[in-house]
């Protein structure tokens, strides 16, 4: 085999894991809507025992948010602006 081939191949095995827990800003206009995150789901947190992406270990934690578009959080039964 080609060692560019392999040497590309095992950086790719590396790197897009890591790359899968990066958390990036969506590419819509949007607000924080906290409430509303499933375990695990959320985008990240203000306070408490989870930081951010993924770390929430209850649904529908206070304290973690998820990006939604703007205007819609507080459409969705739970969700709010600002942190409990």
């Amino acid at each position: 085999m080609n060692r560019t081939l392999v040497a590309s191949a095992i950086a790719a095995a590396i790197l897009l894991p890591s790359a899968a827990f990066a958390q990036a800003a969506p590419t819509f206009t949007a607000e924080k809507c906290y409430g509303i995150a499933k375990a695990g789901g959320n985008d990240c947190a203000s306070t408490g025992n989870n930081s951010c992406a993924g770390t929430s270990k209850v649904d529908a934690d206070p304290a973690s948010w998820v990006y939604v578009p703007e205007g819609y959080c507080e459409r969705i039964v739970g969700g709010t602006l600002s942190a409990a």
